[in-house]
């Protein structure tokens, strides 16, 4: 049902990089976050088995909080950050005896200033410890098109990238924030080049 809003907001995906996602087993997907449209993109291209972790706040989003509840998100009080940490661990151990994928937002809040903002460490720590690789997710930008704090809306082309997996085997705790830059670097390299791509698509915006 969600895959079919895309018809009525005008909107059309290209997605790149399919066999990054034929991965065996568990791993932590990880993508940047421009808005609500994110969960549009991600019914596109959602493997078996995967469900994400986001902010319990978000429970509380109309529709868009009732579906993912529905879907068996994960929600952790960003307020807290003894009770997120433990809730990692906990969906660590989840995603080993149940063989699940799980997807995380590490910027932590939605962005659409350009860019991308400071990875929090939560999505890096539930991948070492569950062993996992970590598979990142880039989502053009999309303000060729859509203006929140302007209110303007129009039909465009989103461009999702999956990038080569990053392994976590062998990491430890120590190697958290090593892990949250390497995979800032590579995501923020293609967002840039596929927002630079999507513009030319959808045309220079009004603002």
């Amino acid at each position: 049902m969600v895959r079919h809003v895309k018809y009525f907001l005008g909107l059309r995906y290209q997605v790149s990089g399919w066999e990054h996602l034929q991965t065996e087993g568990p791993y932590v997907i990880i993508s940047n976050h421009q808005s609500s449209l994110d969960v549009l993109g991600m019914m596109e291209i959602l493997p078996d088995r995967c469900t994400m972790i986001a902010k319990k706040e978000l429970v509380w989003a109309g529709t868009v909080g009732m579906i993912c509840w529905l879907g068996g998100i994960v929600f952790i009080n960003r307020q807290k950050t003894r009770d997120a940490k433990n809730v990692m661990s906990e969906a660590a151990k989840t995603m080993l005896a149940d063989q699940i994928r799980l997807w995380v937002f590490p910027e932590g809040t939605r962005n659409q200033n350009g860019g991308l903002l400071p990875f929090k460490k939560g999505a890096f720590h539930l991948a070492v410890q569950a062993q996992a690789p970590i598979i990142p997710i880039v989502f053009s930008s999309y303000s060729n098109f859509y203006l929140r704090k302007q209110k303007e809306f129009k039909s465009g082309t989103i461009t999702l990238k999956i990038l080569p997996k990053i392994e976590t085997k062998g990491l430890t705790a120590d190697d958290v924030t090593a892990l949250s830059d390497q995979s800032f670097g590579v995501m923020h390299s293609a967002f840039l080049e596929i927002s630079s791509q999507a513009a030319q698509c959808n045309g220079p915006s009004s603002h």
